[in-house]
């Protein structure tokens, strides 16, 4: 069966003739009957449309043909790959079983067993893999579980009794002047107080009231009138001018006179720090407002505890506190641990910004000197509090600054902030830090803390109480301090 060929397409002659043909006579045509002419070319296009649609009509035909063809000839491919694919397979098997040896099988089930035994071996390690990081997650919650375990044991243990001749050595007699150690020399502890506990913690074996009476009475002296605060003055580098006061919190329980660095544990058992700030200040706003009828412009400052940042409602209690006297804006300065200004969340340092320009922000009790001037002037510090042991010791590296302590200083200066030393306890610090550009200092070589009268602090205006009862009003005052304290009332 022969294929039909395809019509070859090649120029034609007749187009070509009628058009010579056209233009001969339509040239003249057009000079002598315009319209005629006209006419003569509409009907030459139309016959020239039909002729390039016979044209095209031939090509259609021509391409069906030649698809047909192609199609014929890849079927007849696929036949024949088909054919000699089965003929090699054939000739294959037939030379195979002539020799009698079946190694191309055997080498092809070797490779398939190789591969499969790649596969399992891929298999197999991603499992180890999984299995050793699946172990060692057991492992660490294990471990957590059994540190929460001993929390919780260590939380419900009853506290240890102590022998009974030992009890009345916790309340120790100490002299009423006496400076204890100011309280931004504690680097340790108020780190570790950052996180709010839900349970009580353990007493410590170096407290002075361990027990539990001895801590119901330093509770009952908290609550009544046991707490007093001592003003300590920060002076100027080497005038030893006084450009500000620090408030220390002191306990009385008894004869004897305790520090924050004694009381504070057991108010922390307890629960009561929070307390503790908001009565220290409302005593620190009476003394600004004291210290401003005076024509004093020192400030007064206190070591806000970190508990304090995490209880509700206190930190807008802050502005509450000095919107109700706009007199005391940048007298009341509020201080707080390097560790704490470093742990800020975002309600934290949002409410604090709020209080830019109403309260002063000290940044003390640091744990290392790397400080960052730009962050710290953003953060409205205007003052970093260090203790002079720090800055006049050898530090460990990883407490040393960047730079010198001279330019620390220095850059400290340029943003705005002014470094004060504390605890200064010998004269010949002094000049040691004065060589070091220290502009501020506090310290017993200047000037030990002193007690607050009770005329002060209870010549404040109305303002809002704090949780525990209120002092005894005072007996009246002498003639000559009645027109100031008349001055304190209008104030408020």
């Amino acid at each position: 069966m022969k294929t039909p060929k395809a019509r070859t397409i090649r120029p034609r002659g007749t187009p070509w003739i009628l058009g010579l043909i056209g233009v001969l006579v339509l040239v003249p045509l057009a000079l002598i009957l315009p319209l005629a002419a006209v006419a003569a070319v509409s009907g030459l296009a139309i016959v020239g449309g039909a002729l390039l649609w016979r044209r095209l009509s031939a090509f259609a035909v021509a391409q069906e043909v030649v698809s047909k063809e192609i199609g014929v000839l890849s079927q007849r491919l696929v036949k024949l790959e088909a054919v000699t694919a089965a003929l090699i397979q054939s000739r294959m098997q037939d030379s195979a079983m002539a020799d009698g040896s079946a190694r191309p099988p055997d080498e092809a089930v070797k490779a398939l067993d190789a591969r499969f035994d790649a596969g399992i071996e891929e298999v197999t390690a991603e499992i180890g893999i999984l299995s050793g990081i699946v172990r060692e997650l057991a492992a660490v919650v294990a471990s957590q579980d059994g540190d929460i375990a001993r929390l919780r044991v260590q939380a419900q243990a009853p506290q240890p009794k102590p022998v009974p001749q030992a009890a009345p050595e916790p309340i120790r007699p100490r002299p009423a002047p006496a400076a204890p150690p100011p309280p931004e020399t504690e680097p340790v502890a108020p780190p570790m107080r950052l996180v709010p506990r839900t349970t009580l913690p353990a007493a410590r074996p170096s407290d002075h009231f361990a027990t539990d009476a001895d801590a119901a009475m330093l509770i009952e002296a908290f609550d009544g009138e046991g707490l007093e605060v001592f003003l300590q003055p920060v002076v100027t580098l080497p005038q030893r001018k006084v450009v500000a006061y620090e408030a220390l919190a002191r306990l009385k329980v008894g004869d004897a006179v305790y520090a924050p660095e004694t009381f504070l544990p057991v108010l922390e058992r307890h629960g009561r720090t929070t307390a503790l700030d908001r009565r220290m200040l409302q005593r620190v706003a009476t003394i600004a407002r004291h210290l401003q009828g005076r024509g004093s412009p020192a400030s007064v400052s206190y070591s806000l505890t970190p508990h304090s940042l995490f209880e509700p409602g206190f930190l807008r209690s802050l502005g509450r506190l000095v919107s109700e006297g706009p007199e005391l804006a940048g007298r009341v300065v509020i201080a707080l641990p390097q560790s704490s200004w470093r742990s800020l969340d975002a309600e934290q340092a949002a409410l604090l910004a709020g209080l830019r320009g109403r309260i002063g922000f000290v940044m003390d009790r640091p744990i290392d000197l790397r400080f960052d001037p730009t962050a710290l002037a953003e953060r409205g510090i205007t003052q970093v509090k260090v203790a002079a042991a720090l800055l006049l010791r050898p530090l460990d590296r990883e407490a040393r600054p960047d730079i010198a302590l001279e330019d620390l200083v220095t850059s400290l200066a340029r943003a705005g902030i002014r470094l004060v030393a504390t605890g200064v306890e010998a004269e010949t610090e002094v000049p040691d830090l004065i060589d070091l550009d220290v502009p501020l200092a506090q310290g017993g070589v200047f000037a030990a803390p002193r007690a607050v009268r009770s005329e002060v602090l209870s010549a404040s205006p109305e303002a809002a109480p704090p949780p525990p009862p209120s002092p005894d009003p005072p007996p009246s005052p002498p003639p000559q301090r009645r027109p100031f304290r008349d001055f304190l009332r209008r104030a408020g």
